[in-house]
């Protein structure tokens, strides 16, 4: 039997329904408008799309959204001193500042810099430290996107075996932490496992992120899992166009798994508009306020 898909698109439609509704709440009884703010250093084609659809749903939503665009030979300094002015800015309550940056600007400088209240993605050292403990927040956008799915779908999360193959910052680390939070089993996986079928094999939840198209083969997967692909990965044609592909091999995998999300139109769907939740978030707990979301 086919899997049944996880459709990411509807669970995000819902999800940004309930944040325009909030953020509507916010602006009627407290005069607060949730404020996000993105940077852009340089001219990388993927990033100007991403912060132009990131501005688009900020003002769909009735967010403040400002955007300031850098030039790609902007020094470190002059990133350092926008990112300073939008921790003082009170109309801002999420900053963004897209990633990779040019080879003269040092992330981590940036990081250091990014006020921990605002950091919407939460990759500060502050709000990891704070994942970790079980106190935070701001969570990652794409980690939250996951969990969100999971708990749509009825995903029987405690007590299931997680398997979470990439141990990035943005997306492996703070996933691992969230299921771990929410009684699963977890494994971390990445370019130095030993068996890596075997491992996926364990899992009830797998889910992929480490960037290689069609990576994990269909008999990988433990008849009746869960499959979460996060990767997002462009593939050329012999008609010399594209098409857009995840880590999992789509068709063979969902001839196994209970559960399965496409690419396009799964996990991706949700990144942009928990990004937004974290913003409207970040909005009430700056004016010590909670949001009901």
């Amino acid at each position: 039997m086919a899997a049944r898909i996880i459709d990411g698109k509807a669970v995000a439609a819902r999800l940004k329904e309930q944040v325009a509704a909030e953020a509507g709440r916010l602006k009627r009884e407290h005069g607060v408008v949730p404020g996000l703010a993105t940077v852009l250093v340089g001219n990388d084609p993927a990033s100007e799309v991403y912060v132009r659809n990131k501005n688009k749903t900020a003002e769909a939503l009735g967010f403040h959204s400002v955007s300031f665009h850098l030039a790609a030979d902007a020094s470190e300094p002059e990133v350092l001193a926008r990112v300073r002015a939008l921790n003082e800015d009170r109309d801002v309550h999420g900053i963004l500042v897209q990633m990779p940056l040019p080879k003269q600007v040092r992330e981590e400088a940036v990081l250091e810099t990014l006020d921990p209240r605002k950091d919407v993605d939460a990759l500060t050292a502050t709000n990891a430290g704070l994942l970790l403990s079980g106190r935070a927040k701001l969570i990652s956008c794409t980690p939250t996107g996951v969990m969100l799915l999971l708990k749509e779908y009825g995903v029987e999360v405690a007590g299931a075996n997680a398997l979470v193959i990439g141990r990035s910052l943005l997306f492996g680390k703070p996933a691992a932490q969230l299921l771990l939070a929410a009684n699963a089993t977890v494994t971390m996986a990445h370019s130095r496992t030993r068996d890596l079928p075997a491992e996926c094999r364990r899992a009830d939840i797998l889910v992929a992120a480490l960037g290689k198209p069609d990576f994990v083969q269909g008999d990988w997967v433990e008849p009746g899992a869960t499959v979460i692909d996060v990767g997002i990965n462009r593939v050329d044609t012999a008609d010399g166009k594209y098409r857009i592909v995840g880590d999992v091999d789509y068709a063979a995998a969902s001839d196994r798994a209970a559960l399965i999300t496409p690419v396009p139109g799964g996990v991706g769907a949700m990144t942009i508009v928990c990004l937004m939740r974290n913003t409207l978030i970040a909005a009430a707990a700056l004016a010590g306020l909670s949001a009901a979301i």
